[in-house]
Order: structure tokens, then C-alpha cells, then sequence
């Protein structure tokens, strides 16, 4: 019994999602507004240079971030008080 609420659970959380993901507006998926592109085209080779670098600096902490819980959720996945 418990394996099936689990699997109701999951899928009603993941019905809301869906549903608060539909219900966002359009200008939220406007991340590549041609505005922004004309912008950053328009100011030279090293502002671009500039951009990019700056993404993967943005890009390098949210990574390993997500790597070290990962690897912590990992190491204690069988460490929840039981004896084998």
C-alpha cells in the first residue's frame, strides 16, 4: 500500500508542476529576446569574449554544487539508522 501512495504522490506532484509550468507566462521563455541578441552583437569581439567567459564562470558553481550533493546523497543512501 505504501508503494502505491508513493507513486500517487509522485504523480500528482508532477501533474502540478506541469501545470504551474503552463500557466507561467511567454515573456518568462524569453531568455533569447532579439534585443538582447542585437545588443550583445553589436558591442565588439571583446564584449562578446567578455559574455561568454562570464557564463561559464556563472555555469562552474552551480555545477559542482549539484556534483557534491549528489556525491553526499550518495555516500549516505544506506545510512538511515538501519543494521544490516
Amino acid at each position: 500500500m505504501k508503494g502505491i501512495r508513493k507513486v500517487v504522490m509522485s504523480l500528482l506532484g508532477a501533474g502540478v508542476f506541469a501545470l504551474a509550468a503552463l500557466m507561467l507566462p511567454a515573456p518568462v521563455f524569453a531568455q533569447g529576446c532579439a534585443q538582447c541578441y542585437q545588443s550583445a552583437a553589436a558591442s565588439g569581439p571583446r564584449s562578446i569574449q567578455a559574455l561568454r567567459n562570464g557564463i561559464v564562470v556563472l555555469i562552474i558553481p552551480p555545477f559542482f554544487i549539484c556534483v557534491g550533493v549528489t556525491l553526499l546523497a550518495y555516500r549516505r543512501r544506506d545510512s538511515d539508522g538501519e543494521d544490516s
